[in-house]
């Protein structure tokens, strides 16, 4: 069984984060607040769920979570920042848009949430001087493997790991010789053999090592 708390406080909120490994598409956070009397025997770590469980967890954790937020990053932001800078941005984000005020953090990984605060990016949101002082307010901590320990941790990581499929899945059908239906934006052999074959979309991370043996890709709109 997860841990409910880790903090001792009523409103603390887990965040995560879905897709930082993909070659296309957002790196999607979500953030959870959940009451002290949640509890459900399937909640885990989204990565050691199957797609069946996560859909069925979905609508529960979003009936009966306090409040919940989630954000998607896209691969201009991405390239911009770099990836771990977005992962975290995002996660500040899902902060931000909570419709309750956290009196403490708990996130997955080895990283501080304030870490980075602020960044000057051309794509994407622009935290105000007030929202960096705001987040900087909230005591937090990274936990690792959080997501196989807490329970808003791990309710956030399939909220994250949910909408980013149903985002893929959208743009599935603007790109499907891709199939990101399937692999999600992932590095498997299929999408790669695509890249090699139609070159690379809008939704591709230009940042990242797309083939193994990179030269140069076509851009396609």
């Amino acid at each position: 069984m997860l841990q409910k708390n880790f903090s001792g406080y009523l409103l603390e909120t887990g965040t995560d984060e879905a897709g930082r490994g993909c070659l296309a598409g957002p790196v999607t956070a979500a953030a959870v607040i959940l009451p002290d009397n949640f509890e459900n025997i399937l909640l885990n770590d989204s990565k050691q769920l199957s797609e069946k469980t996560r859909m069925l967890l979905k609508p529960i954790i979003e009936e009966h979570a306090l409040c919940f937020s989630v954000t998607h990053l896209l691969p201009d932001e991405i390239d911009e920042i770099n990836i771990l800078n977005a992962s975290m941005k995002g996660m500040q984000e899902c902060i931000l848009k909570l419709n309750q005020v956290p009196e403490f953090i708990i996130v997955d990984g080895n990283r501080s949430l304030n870490a980075k605060l602020g960044l000057k990016n051309t794509f994407g949101k622009q935290f105000s001087n007030d929202e960096i002082t705001f987040l900087k307010s909230i005591p937090n901590q990274s936990i690792i493997k959080g997501d196989s320990k807490f329970l808003s941790i791990a309710a956030a990581s399939v909220l994250a790991k949910t909408y980013r499929d149903e985002y893929m899945d959208q743009i599935h059908e603007e790109f499907p010789m891709y199939n990101w239906k399937q692999n999600k934006g992932y590095p498997t052999k299929e999408h790669r053999d695509a890249i090699r074959k139609y070159g690379t979309t809008k939704y591709h991370r230009m940042s990242f090592r797309l083939l193994p043996d990179q030269l140069e890709l076509n851009f396609e709109e």
